[in-house]
């Protein structure tokens, strides 16, 4: 425990899911957190603020303050660093987690949601990190880290689902292939600073309450295709305390090659290994 111990991290898309859970591990491992988000609150079934996931922090005893940001919009993104460094200081960690989708068909997509799309899962992370790089590089010290999809990739043919589920899907792959391939790059310009840069993907679903409302007939037929978030998280800590240079892995991989234990998302407890199950019961009902 403590791997960030007096660290600052800043995690984007923070107000559910994978984003809520890198920044509560945070916070258990000693990281004073930054939550950014759009102010969007509830999205159809699904809960998840800003302002909840800040109070669970510190609730837990935990440091975490909100800096809302609405990333699609570049003006509103240009000082988000800034604006986060007002609060604990120096940003230390950054967790480049927010994303959005644009599902249709390759050949259909319109321009506008392109547009949209590489705005906010490539742009974005681009900005933030040379936003934070010169102070990182100044200190010697520092970790990106850009959350990736096993969507990059080209499936397997035959398809684990329907063609139609493969093919809506390429638009949002191609700009976490971007984001990969940005990373890999930027990681072998910035190591000699002491700053480590990495991207990190699910092997396929993470189980949360938010992908089992899309997903959720996926994971019942396929429940290999699925990992409980704190095998995602437990990754990402991983990643942001270590020495990893341009890794682009998947998190049961990495677990696996470094032997390290999953733990539950407040660290208290050790729940398994790298092949630790989803409970599908429990999420997808």
């Amino acid at each position: 425990m403590g791997d960030c111990k007096d660290r600052v991290a800043l995690v984007t898309g923070s107000s559910r899911g994978i984003g809520r859970g890198i920044a509560k591990r945070l916070a258990s491992e000693g990281a004073s957190v930054i939550l950014s988000a759009s102010r969007m609150g509830s999205h159809g079934d699904l809960q998840g603020t800003l302002e909840e996931a800040v109070a669970e922090i510190q609730a837990a005893g935990g440091q975490a303050v909100a800096e809302p940001a609405n990333l699609l919009d570049e003006s509103a993104r240009s000082d988000l660093i800034a604006r986060s460094e007002a609060h604990f200081g120096p940003v230390d960690i950054l967790v480049n987690n927010a994303a959005m989708g644009a599902w249709g068909m390759p050949s259909q997509l319109r321009l506008k949601d392109r547009r949209k799309l590489m705005e906010v899962n490539f742009h974005a992370p681009v900005d933030l990190a040379q936003q934070v790089l010169p102070g990182m590089r100044e200190r010697g010290q520092g970790w990106i880290l850009n959350i990736g999809s096993d969507s990059s990739r080209q499936p397997a043919v035959p398809y684990r689902d329907t063609r139609d589920a493969a093919h809506v899907i390429v638009a949002y792959g191609s700009s976490k292939a971007a984001l990969s391939r940005y990373t890999k790059g930027l990681a072998d310009e910035v190591v000699e600073d002491g700053v480590f840069v990495n991207c990190l993907a699910p092997v396929s679903i993470v189980l949360t309450q938010e992908a089992a409302q899309f997903v959720g007939h996926i994971a019942r037929a396929n429940p290999d295709m699925t990992e409980p978030i704190e095998v995602m998280v437990e990754a990402a800590v991983e990643l942001v305390s270590g020495r990893h240079v341009g890794q682009d892995v998947y998190s049961r991989q990495l677990l696996h090659e470094v032997g390290r234990a999953v733990r539950s998302l407040d660290g208290s407890d050790v729940l398994g290994d790298a092949f630790m199950p989803a409970n599908l019961e429990e999420v997808v009902g």
